[in-house]
């Protein structure tokens, strides 16, 4: 990897920042922003309702756009919706399936918010929701989904990866737990589909969210898939323009593909930024991009692990883990240590709850904390300039 090429890639890098908060958005290089304006300046129009030659051109990009992204986690087009972002995706699935008073969701204690409300939303029609808890490390057991399973479970519902504690979660063997017991299988995919390759069909699960904004895509733009059987199976909480096969006064008939699901006019642009931001990810090597994070994420690890006073939450194997490191400093807030790394160094973290506010009241049992998150065009000197503050500061 040329990391002085690829961070030549992100003007914001010019204005003198260390960005280490790519869990929670990451940096736009300049093709995506090309591809962006490309079609703003020569092809605005709206999708799949004109026969002129810009709406024709518009709908082929889009398509592209839906075959680049589906490519990108090993499923069909017709497998991919495009929405908004993973929050949207896993609500999409919520409000679609049907929910009976005494059934039951799995999840876990380590979720985003995101993963965790639409579903304790669901106790309103008397919905179930029961929750695993992870070892002392932060791990999630298989077998503990395993013994909750009974025949009121509807559907499991898992962080792929945590945005807290880094860890990655063991998905594939619980893909197979829920196929063994005829159970859906939905995993949040939010920190997992930027830093590793993923395999939805190798995975095993029925529903996965994740975000453009995430991968280097605009704002405002994701992508949920779905198992074929269920794109048509399933009818979508929101349906409007663009969702019908035909409708008059008495009655409506919704399409047959992943269309029912993008009610009115989607974000095209940034449904075509994905797409671009896909083609740059490849072209750098989705193997690539894990193993030099892995290297970052072992430097990082270790150096903090031997600062004093420094608490780590989660494993301290970086062979467990993405770039995503949690931790306070003893006797500093968190949002204060934030705060003085933006001003004396420009350095751009995380301070919070991370939107896992039952994470850290239950698992691990601390005010808020420190989160610092790595991506493709971070380097060895920005954590060396990074660790150097956090050892003053501790």
């Amino acid at each position: 990897m040329d990391i002085d090429k690829i961070r030549g890639d992100f003007p914001i890098l010019g204005k003198n920042i260390i960005y280490f908060d790519n869990a929670a958005t990451t940096l736009t290089p300049k093709q995506v922003l090309d591809s962006v304006y490309n079609y703003y300046t020569n092809y605005r129009a709206n999708i799949y309702r004109g026969i002129y030659k810009l709406s024709l051109r518009a709908s082929k990009e889009y398509d592209k756009a839906r075959e680049k992204v589906a490519s990108f986690i090993k499923c069909k087009p017709e497998e991919l919706i495009f929405n908004r972002n993973t929050s949207e995706g896993i609500n999409q699935v919520a409000l679609s399936l049907k929910f009976e008073k005494g059934d039951r969701v799995i999840t876990t204690a380590i979720e985003h918010h995101s993963n965790l409300l639409p579903w304790m939303k669901l106790r309103d029609k008397g919905v179930e929701i029961d929750f695993v808890f992870p070892d002392k490390e932060g791990k999630l057991n298989p077998r503990d989904f395993k013994e909750r399973i009974n025949d009121k479970t509807k559907i499991v519902a898992v962080t792929h990866i945590s945005n807290v504690l880094g860890i990655k979660n063991p998905v594939e063997r619980i893909g197979k737990i829920c196929k063994k017991e005829d159970i859906l299988f939905i995993v949040d995919g939010a920190q997992s589909a930027p830093h590793i390759p993923i395999n939805v069909k190798k995975i095993g699960c029925d529903f996965f969210a994740f975000s453009g904004h995430k991968m280097l895509a605009p704002t405002g733009i994701g992508a949920l898939y779905m198992k074929y059987d269920l794109v048509n199976e399933l009818n979508p909480a929101c349906i409007g323009g663009g969702t019908i096969k035909d409708v008059s006064l008495s009655e409506y008939s919704l399409m047959d593909s992943v269309v029912k699901w993008e009610s009115g006019t989607p974000n095209i642009s940034g449904a075509i930024g994905f797409g671009r931001a896909v083609d740059y990810i490849n072209s750098i090597g989705m193997k690539n991009i894990e193993r030099y994070e892995g290297k970052l994420t072992k430097m990082l690890l270790k150096e903090l692990s031997n600062i004093d006073n420094v608490i780590i939450y989660g494993t301290k194997d970086y062979k467990d883990k993405i770039g995503i490191i949690t931790f306070n400093i003893e006797g500093i807030n968190a949002h204060e240590v934030a705060k003085i790394l933006d001003e004396r160094n420009n350095i751009c973290v995380r301070s919070g709850y991370h939107c896992t506010m039952p994470l850290f009241k239950n698992v691990i049992k601390a005010n808020e904390s420190v989160r610092v998150s790595l991506y493709l065009y971070n380097t060895i000197d920005e954590i060396n300039t990074f660790l150097s503050m956090i050892r003053t500061l501790a």
